[in-house]
This record gives structure tokens, sequence and C-alpha cells, in this order.
């Protein structure tokens, strides 16, 4: 019998089915109408402030409290939902419910990240345009969620494919291009460091305030419009760069470093990555590096999502160190990272990366003298190097920085003098030194780093240990020497003097120090002597931004016959994708790291080409033919839930200030932000930090007042199920898989073949997907929603067994005929008085479940919901005011059922704003104990009970609560002690 074979006891399918009996046929019809209801009346609208945006009563918020609850939201798959994705939906639903019930204005809505790579590359594939692929499966994406019941204020709801979305995108990216970051200059929040108005900085070099780099002997009217366009681009915050990049040509486009695995290849679709230099846009997040570790203290976030981040950013302490390197009768300056300073002293020699710049001086013979193994074989300096470079160009990024085999390099005979010691250290290239890791460039210190010292054991460089361990009494440190790197930060610095120095002539002397005060010393001689200072460096590097596809947003910019960039004008926007004959990208191999990219826009010479008056008279511009990245609409599309029909403001002053201004949390600040934000652990890094950083330069240029988007962050668990493959290893489908016992073991088989059982993540090519519509149509959305909500905490992993989705429809069922008679159709319920024992456990109940629905623990509060269900149950008449209470508390687990008791009950209005119960504080707390579930004597569950509980009662509960764990087996042995203990011994 398969899993999805499970429902005949539990749906129509039973004999003589009672006319008005909650079975699946009614459910369906019920939830439908209830779907319909909520539709046209508005019933989950929220309230803004002013505009057209009001409640179902046509209220404005009018002073009450605003809460704002979101999912990340979804790429609108071709696959449709399947049973794992709603998990987050449905929590976040829960919690939206139930905080409309205490009276708040809940703002709850749907969007979807509609650009990306599948719908662009099912174009490709079939020619047919990735707009009427998205929006066909948002569509189906839609029908799948309203079915479920999800309470959303759908005038809310868009796109980012949207032209009135894409406008809004176009013009934070004209704002992000229009702005440099000062150091120098408080944000709002008041710490230093604040994106302004490029206008300033160009003010700043008109005045003679600041420096022109590299036109120092000229004032700023005096440069050519190039020369001031290349001096803006090295301020702005969203700027041009040529430099290595992660080229992917099985996409045929250029990958951002978070886009990229550990083993070199993309994410998406597993193609290789190379290192290739190419002329992108980039995004300078480097210069957030701080405030994005630093404020991640003012947030509700998971700690190991904030660890994950800090990780990322990797923020270090140490100087940028300049040595000096003699080229063609000059010294030119290379400029080196280090975090630890203090081993200047045993810098043996340089490493550079084959794209390092340096290596466009390399000299056209080599040294006198130099080792044969330094060169490689190869007759000059030039030769060598311009061969390394092609051998670098064809790894990826992860081949050249992997741990295993031997660091590999050539000598470059190029030399740089240490500046303090004045030594001649020769510098090599090698590929495991990136060009966008520091400066491209390292000092090789062999004896306090391992890769320093192998490479310097392979090429016959001296080791000089500059550190030795803490000193027992008696050790003589003067003459240490190590057999290996000395690698630890605690010891005391050895072999780091000098009469006089090699940059300034004085005298330095570390020897003896602790490391920490060797590095401050070392830091202010450099910073004294004018050839370093302090600096602080990050593992993160700027955000590659440009992505040669079609299926994106194409950026505000157009070029001039210079190649001069110029932002089109906000009144101009958006600027909208044209049609083009082609979608594929032209990397005619997948696997060759020199094939180019030619961007599928290029191939529209109409709109490449076009006519613009930009203040100087009409002239001939060509538009960027790259798009952005689709985590650009993902960036804010939360604000854009506001008011998504705004076309004065991306969001409005009042409205941002009432939904997510800095109310949440006084004592930290202005952090602010979206109130409960629900989404998976993997967007941890990409779109979390590319969110919080558009964030915070819309926040320092004053078009928000909180400098954090997500106050809350809750990452739900996966939900997992079995799959099934047959003897050759491939995949059957789960559903017609039959399980039997033989011999007493349970086995499985595929058309009369027997198969192996794993269990995993649900997937198509696994072939064990259930979908949210197979769910509807055999046992109604609110069974789905309860078991959804009851197989476990939200934030932990879980397994799917439809089997197991019949206790909560017995559930709802035992609920339906606590109110209604299944042969009449009748409202049974009574006026009585409720007994004490009732009326305990009915308050004790509210305050239990408002405990577990505060701290989303919707698994805990179903539990005490059945006890109390089950309690009705046994009465002769069940009270009103017991089961209004009861079905009140249901309603944000399963709304529809709960919606149609309500109504039945008498009340005309619709229960989703109706007071959540409040708990009698004379009846909490008394006489309810808690009785231990053990499976093969470990604890498997815990129950709250009242202390006269039936044993019976009991039993039944404690099975409810571990039929996970049970299999769907029926239990050997069940060992009774009430009200504290149930022993159960699983059956074979």
């Amino acid at each position: 019998m398969s899993e999805n074979d499970t429902n005949a006891q539990a749906t129509s399918n039973a004999p003589a089915t009672p006319q008005y009996r909650y079975t699946t046929e009614m459910a369906q019809r019920i939830e439908e109408k209830w779907q319909d209801i909520w539709e046209s009346e508005g019933t989950f609208w929220a309230a803004n402030v002013s505009g057209e945006l009001t409640d179902s009563k046509g209220r404005h918020a009018d002073g009450r409290q605003s809460f704002f609850a979101m999912d990340m939201f979804p790429y609108p798959s071709g696959k449709g939902l399947h049973v794992g994705h709603p998990l987050g939906y449905l929590a976040t639903d829960v919690v939206s419910r139930y905080h409309r019930m205490k009276g708040e204005n809940v703002l709850h809505a749907m969007g979807y990240d509609a650009f990306g790579l599948p719908a662009e590359q099912y174009a490709v594939q079939t020619g047919q345009h990735p707009r009427i692929t998205t929006e066909q499966n948002i569509a189906n994406m839609r029908r799948q969620l309203r079915r479920m019941g999800l309470s959303f204020d759908d005038r809310r709801s868009f796109a980012t494919i949207e032209p009135e979305y894409v406008r809004w995108t176009q013009w934070i990216f004209s704002r992000i291009y229009d702005a440099w970051y000062d150091p120098d200059t408080r944000n709002p929040s008041g710490s230093m460091g604040c994106a302004r108005p490029i206008s300033t900085l160009i003010g700043q070099f008109r005045a003679g305030t600041r420096p022109i780099d590299g036109h120092e002997d000229k004032a700023w009217d005096e440069l050519t419009e190039m020369e001031q366009t290349e001096v803006l681009n090295e301020y702005r915050l969203a700027y041009i760069s040529k430099s290595p990049v992660n080229w992917c040509p099985g996409l045929g486009t250029v990958l951002a470093n978070e886009e990229v695995t550990a083993e070199g290849r993309s994410e998406r679709g597993n193609f290789p990555v190379f290192q290739r230099e190419l002329r992108q846009w980039s995004m300078r997040i480097t210069a957030y590096g701080h405030r994005l570790i630093e404020d991640l203290d003012s947030i509700d976030w998971p700690e190991k999502v904030k660890l994950m981040q800090r990780n990322w950013i990797g923020e270090s302490h140490g100087a940028s160190v300049h040595f000096k390197v003699p080229v063609d009768g000059e010294m030119a300056d290379m400029e080196i990272y280090t975090t630890r300073p203090d081993t200047l002293f045993g810098a043996t020699f340089c490493v550079v990366s084959p794209e390092h710049p340096m290596l466009e001086h390399v000299p056209q013979s080599w040294p006198e003298g130099v080792d044969p193994a330094w060169t490689g074989g190869y007759a000059t300096p030039s030769e060598a190097v311009s061969a390394y470079r092609e051998l670098a160009e064809a790894k990826t990024a992860a081949d050249r920085v992997a741990d295993n085999g031997e660091k590999t390099g050539l000598f470059t005979g190029l030399y740089a003098i240490n500046p303090i010691t004045g030594a001649k250290l020769p510098v090599f290239t090698a590929d495991y030194v990136l060009m966008d890791y520091g400066t491209g460039a390292i000092m090789a210190v062999p004896g306090g780093d391992q890769r320093d010292y192998d490479f310097a054991v392979k090429y016959g460089l001296p080791v000089i240990y500059t550190v030795a361990p803490l000193p027992d009494s008696g050790d003589d440190l003067a003459n240490y020497e190590g057999t290996a790197p000395f690698v630890s930060h605690d010891g005391i610095v050895i072999n780091s003097a000098v009469d006089a120095t090699w940059a300034r002539g004085d005298a330095l002397c570390l020897d003896g120090m602790r490391v920490d005060d060797a590095i401050a010393a070392v830091t202010t001689w450099l910073e004294e002597a004018q050839v370093g200072k302090g600096a602080t460096s990050y593992r993160l590097r700027d955000w590659l931004f440009s992505r040669q596809r079609y299926w994106g947003e194409p950026f505000p910019i157009v070029y001039d016959e210079h190649e001069v960039p110029h932002l089109v004008p906000d009144s101009m926007l958006p600027i909208n994708l044209p049609d083009v004959p082609d979608y594929s990208p032209k990397t005619f191999d997948p696997e060759d790291s020199q094939s180019s990219p030619e961007a599928p826009l290029s191939r529209n010479e109409d709109w490449v080409n076009v006519t613009l008056d930009l203040g100087d008279g009409p002239k001939t511009y060509h538009h960027d033919t790259n798009t952005m990245p689709n985590w650009a609409g993902s960036c804010w599309y939360y604000m854009r839930y506001l008011n998504p029909h705004d076309t004065e403001h991306m969001v409005e002053r009042d409205e941002y200030d009432y939904w997510m201004g800095p109310k949440h949390s006084p004592a930290a600040g202005q952090a602010g932000g979206v109130d409960l934000y629900v989404g998976g652990v993997e967007h941890a890094v990409l779109h979390l930090l590319y969110s919080r950083f558009w964030h915070k330069i819309l926040f320092d240029l004053g078009y928000v007042d909180s400098f954090e988007p997500f106050h809350k962050l809750f990452n739900q668990g996966m939900i997992q199920a079995y799959a099934y493959t047959d003897d050759r290893g491939q995949y059957v489908p789960a559903e017609d898989v039959q399980e039997s016992e033989v011999d007493g073991k349970t086995v499985y088989t595929y058309e009369g073949e027997p198969v192996n059982r794993e269990f995993g993540k649900m997937g198509k090519s696994l072939k064990n997907i259930v979908t949210p519509d197979y769910m509807y149509d055999h046992y109604g959305a609110d069974t789905f929603r309860l078991y959804e909500m009851s197989m476990g905490p939200l934030d932990e992993s879980r397994p799917w067994n439809t089997r197991n989705v019949v206790g909560g429809m017995r559930f709802l069922q035992r609920l339906w005929r606590n109110v209604i008679d299944e042969n009449t159709g009748e409202v049974t319920v009574t006026d009585d008085a409720m007994d004490e024992r009732t009326l305990k456990l009915l308050n004790n109940t509210i305050a239990e479940v408002t405990g577990e629905m505060e701290a989303m623990r919707p698994n805990t509060a179903i539990a005490k919901l059945i006890v109390l269900n089950n309690h009705l149950t046994g009465m002769n008449g069940v009270p009103r005011a017991a089961v209004e209470p009861l079905v009140l508390m249901v309603a944000p687990i399963a709304p529809h059922i709960a919606e149609e008791l309500w109504n039945r009950l008498g009340h005309d209005e619709s229960l989703a704003h109706h007071p959540w119960p409040q708990a009698d504080e004379r009846y909490v707390g008394q006489d309810t104990v808690t009785a231990v579930v053990q499976i093969k004597g470990k604890v498997r569950a815990k129950l709250e009970v009242s202390a006269d509980i039936d044993p019976d009662e009991l039993e039944k509960m404690a099975l409810e609560a571990v039929a996970e764990r049970l299999g769907g087996k029926p239990p050997r042995k069940v060992i009774v002690k009430a009200p504290k203990i149930v022993s159960i011994v699983p059956g074979e």
C-alpha cells in the first residue's frame, strides 16, 4: 500500500458516511467558499496611513499597532510547489492571523522574484519569450497559494518584471551610481562613514579641499570630461571596473563570488568558472564592510546567520605596506596588505598574482646567477610570465587556491625592497594569489606561514623565524631555530632589530615584545616613515553587478561616442527590455576560458543606439547591453509592499515610518525593519547581505529612516522525504512504491521488484515530490496546513510521511462533531456553564497556546488544542463558552473550518479580526502535570495534561504525539501510568 492511499478512513470513502460529516469533499467546499469570501470582502487588507490602501471597512491605520510579516518571495518555477515549499509561508500566515486577532494592523503580502536564469534558459531552448513563461508560472503559483488559504493582501502583490517595479529598481541604481562613500562624515545613525551625493565630492574637488587623485597639479574644471569621469569612477558606489572576474562560459555570464561554489563551479548549472579580466559594473559593498558587521548586533537574527555574515565579510586589521621595486631605473610602488606587519623582518620573498600590473614591467633577461629552478626553463622573464598567465587563466578560482598539491610559481626577474631592512626580495608570480583578494600581492614569511614555508623549501628560499613560543625558564630565544613554521599569534618576537632602517635611517627593535605590541609598534613606524599605514581589510569583495543575459533589468546608463557613461534621467525610466532574435549567450565552448561574451541585448541595434537630449541637445548614445543580476529586484522588494502603486515614491516616508520605522528596538537606535522575515538559511549571505547593503545606502541618502531592512529573521527547516532506487541506482516514483511485510521485515517494491529506500530532500529528479494540489484533493487545505505545522519545531528539518496526515483530519473531524451533528447538520453546543475541570483546562490551554503562538511554536500549540478538543469530545454536551475559544485558537492554523464553525455558531462577521481569547488568571496553572512519552525508554514527547486524565485519553494523546516516530505502524505494546508516564514499544 503506498503512502498516498491512506485516507480511506478519513474521507467520504468510508461506508455509510453521514450527510454532514466533515470529509475531504466537504473540506474542499468550505475552503473554496471562504477563500471567495475573503477575497470579495477584502478580509486581509492592511490599512496604510493614508491613500487608497485602506482596510475592508475603508479605514486608515489610525494609530493602530502595525505588524509587518513577510516571506522570502519565491521564484515562480515551472515545476510549481511541492509540500516542502509552503512550510515558511504557512508559518508566516499563522503568525499573521494570530496578530490580526490581537487587534494589530497586519501587512502580509506575496510578490514574485521573476527575473532569473531558469526562464532565460527555457527561452534559449524553446524560443519562447521569458515573460510568457514567467507569467504562466506566476499564475500557477498564485493558484496554489490561494488554495492554501494564505491571508495575503493581494492588492499589494507584484512581480519584479513589471515595468513600474523595474522603473524603481533602475531609480535605486541611479541613486547608488550618483553617490560616493565618505569615511569622514557621520551617517544618520551617528557612526562614521556615510553615502553622500557625488555632487558633494565634486564640490570638494572644485574647492580644492580634496586632492584629485592623479591630477594634483590641476583644478577640477581643467580636467577633460573623460578625466573627470575616471576620477569619479574611483569613488562611486556603483562603478565600472576592469579586473579579474568569475567568467562562466557555460552560462555566458559573469558571476559574483557568492554565486561560485567552493569547487570553482557555478551554483546554477554546475559549470566551470574561470578568472577573466572584463569590463563590468561593480558595487562598492566593501565600503560598508564594518557597518555590515557592527549593525548585526542591533537585529534579532539567528546567531548562525550572523556568524555566516561575519565570516563572509571577513574583517581583518593589519597594515598596508609599500615595497619599492626597481623598474627601468626608477622605483615603482608595490602595495601589500598584511595582518602581521610584525613579521616584516622575516619576509624573504614576495608573490604577486598572474594578473598583477607589476608584471607589465618584467625585465627582458634573467638576473645574473638566477637559480634555474626559479625560471621554469624559460629563456626570459617575459616568456615565463606570459606562459604562466595562460596556465592560470585556464584554471578555476577554486583550483588556484586549493590546498591539495604543490604550490607552483615562477620568478619574475623583479626584486622588491623591504622598507625596514632594505633586503632585496625576489618577486615570484603564483596562481594561488588572486588579484581580487587584498592587493593581489603578498609578502612571504616562511617562518610563520605553512604555505610560504612549503614554497620556500621548494625553491630554496631563506626561512627566518621572527616569533618564538613563549619561553620556559632558561630558554634561549636568541638562538631559536624552528623546524616548521611557527604560526601561533601567542609568542615572543625575535630576530627583528636593525641599527638603521632602509626607509628612514633610524634604528628599530621589536625583539622581546609580545606580538600585539610589536604590530602596534611597527605600524606606528610605517606611518611615520610614510611607507605604510594601519588598514582594515575584508574577505568580502566588491559586488560584480553586470550579467551578460537578456532576462534582467537594463541599466539606466547610456554611453556617448567617447564611452563616457551618462545616467538616463528619472523621467525616462523605466528602460524596458527590447525584443531580440536570439536569447542564447554566445559562448561556443562551455569549457573554454578564453571565450568572450556577447550579450543578447546587443542583437537589437535599434534599441542599442538611441538619440537623446540629456541637456546638451540631441545626441546619439548607446545603451549598456548588460543587465542587472536577479538580486537587484530582491534587494528592496519588501519596501514596495507598502504601496506597489505609488508612482511618486519608491516608498513614501510616512508609510515607511509606520510599517518599518525604529519603533521595534529603541535601545538599538534606529534599526527598525520588517517585524518578521521568514526564509531559508541558504540566503544567509547572498540576498540578505545585498539587501542590507542597498538599504544602508538609501538610509544614508535620506530615503528611509532605519538602517536595517529586517528586524527579526526566522529560518524555517526543510521538509524531507523518502526516495527509492532500483538495482541500477535509478530513482523510481515514490508514490508507486509498495510497502509490505516479509518474514517480519519491511520490504519495498516497485512493479514487483525490490527497491532501496533513502531519506533526504524532495526533488523532481528524486521522483519523491508530493504537491500541495495532491494534498488539497485528498485531504483539504486545512488538514495539509495542520499537518505541516504539527510536524515539529519550525526551525528544524522534518520527515514528510503522507500516511500520518490522516491524524490531522481526525482532529478536525472531532472538532466538527463537537459543534455540528453529522446527521442533521444542526449546531449541538449548549449554553450550560462549564464544570470546574473544563474551566481550568480551557484557561490553561488559552494561556499556554498564547505563549506558544508568541514563540512561533505552532506544533506544541496544536498538541495543547488536541488535548482540549479531546476533552470536549468526551462530554455529553459541549458548552459554547468552551468551544468558541477553541475555534478561535484553531483559526490561525486551520482557518477555513474555523470560519465555517464560527459562522454556524451564529457569528455574522469573519473571525479573522475577532479578539484572541484571554485566559482568566484565576484558573491558570492549576491541576496540570507533565506526562512523559517514552519509546524504548527514551523520552520522545512531553504533554501537559489534567491530573485526573483518563488513561485511555492519555494513551490516545501520546500515540498522536509520537506518530511520526512510529512511522504509521501500530505499537506492539503501550503501558500507561496516568497521569505521568506512557511507555511505548514500537512494532517491528
